[in-house]
């Protein structure tokens, strides 16, 4: 069992807010095969006065939703307070701010990595959400800035002292995105310096490396994210393998080929067909990822406009 704040979760595998990722056909259907807490996509507090059509589909959720978390990016008090106003009209369960975000556009306007520069600031907006939301408030952090800045254990203590329930920290700096080598011995040390949940993320792609972070780090739980895309069944793969030592085989083909309709019917009931389609198309190329002898049909998904055509496509696999 993993307790955050007052948030009690029988798995300690959280599925990652994923910005294009996360919507609720996603979180659906890997709630099916064991997730038990998913996020919605980042938001900006900024974005959340404008009410658009967009961040209402971001929202939106349903009664097997749950537990649902949502995560915030910001970096300016004003905002941030009447984001968080706003906010409390939704129903989730848990709120996360991100000071991990590695993208140019979002560390330009000084918000999620771009705070891991200002550790003062950071505790500042995180005594904010604090004040304002009795659910349970977590932050998700990167290592540091840059190789010449890790400062993992100083945010993380800043964190905790700003009154956070966990803290989820990614094993890599800002300057390495997601390349290069996960740090476990620094998830290790936050782990060590603070008496919160620590949840860490970084390449947990599969159940060995899910059981590698776990006895590197002593983190209290995982974070999946890629390792989900096209892949809803890590959930009951990892815990089989922390379970028992047990692999579980990818399913085959037909397998993956009945979830991509039920991926593809959830996109069109939540989208419509148009957008539904379009936004399938990526998924495509992760569900095929490892089947021999598709790069024709992953062409022509990306030019697919009606459920029809897609689902012709994915009748084509193994055949």
């Amino acid at each position: 069992m993993l307790k955050i704040g007052k948030l009690k979760l029988k798995s300690n595998l959280i599925l990652s807010p994923m910005a294009g990722i996360s919507d609720l056909p996603f979180r659906l259907l890997n709630r099916k095969y064991g997730c038990e807490l998913a996020f919605i996509e980042m938001i900006n507090v900024r974005s959340l006065g404008f009410n658009s059509k967009k961040t209402r589909e971001m929202f939106a959720t349903t009664a097997k939703d749950k537990p649902l978390g949502l995560q915030l990016v910001g970096a300016e008090p004003k905002y941030m307070a009447r984001g968080l106003e706003i906010a409390r009209q939704f129903k989730f369960d848990i709120l996360d701010f991100n000071a991990a975000c590695p993208v140019r556009k979002v560390v330009n306007r000084g918000e999620g990595a771009a705070l891991l520069k200002s550790p003062k600031k950071l505790q500042s907006l995180l005594k904010l959400i604090r004040k304002e939301f009795v659910l349970p408030v977590t932050v998700k952090m990167r290592i540091g800035w840059d190789s010449g800045s890790v400062n993992a254990v100083e945010i993380a203590k800043y964190a905790v002292d700003a009154g956070v329930d966990a803290i989820f920290i990614h094993g890599r700096t800002r300057q390495q995105f997601y390349c290069g080598n996960v740090d476990y011995k620094q998830i290790a040390g936050v782990k060590k310096a603070v008496n919160v949940p620590v949840i860490a993320s970084g390449d947990n792609f599969s159940g060995p490396l899910v059981k590698k972070m776990f006895d590197e780090t002593g983190c209290d739980g995982c974070v999946i994210a890629r390792g989900s895309f096209g892949n809803p069944w890590i959930f009951s793969q990892v815990k089989e393998f922390l379970e028992s030592g047990k692999l579980i085989p990818r399913p085959d083909i037909s397998e993956v080929a009945t979830v991509m309709k039920e991926h593809l019917n959830l996109n069109g009931d939540f989208y419509g067909e148009k957008s539904a389609v379009v936004l399938f198309r990526k998924f495509f190329a992760w569900y095929t990822k490892f089947m021999p002898h598709v790069r024709p049909l992953r062409e022509q998904a990306t030019r697919a406009k009606t459920k029809q055509e897609m689902l012709e496509l994915i009748e084509k696999l193994g055949k």
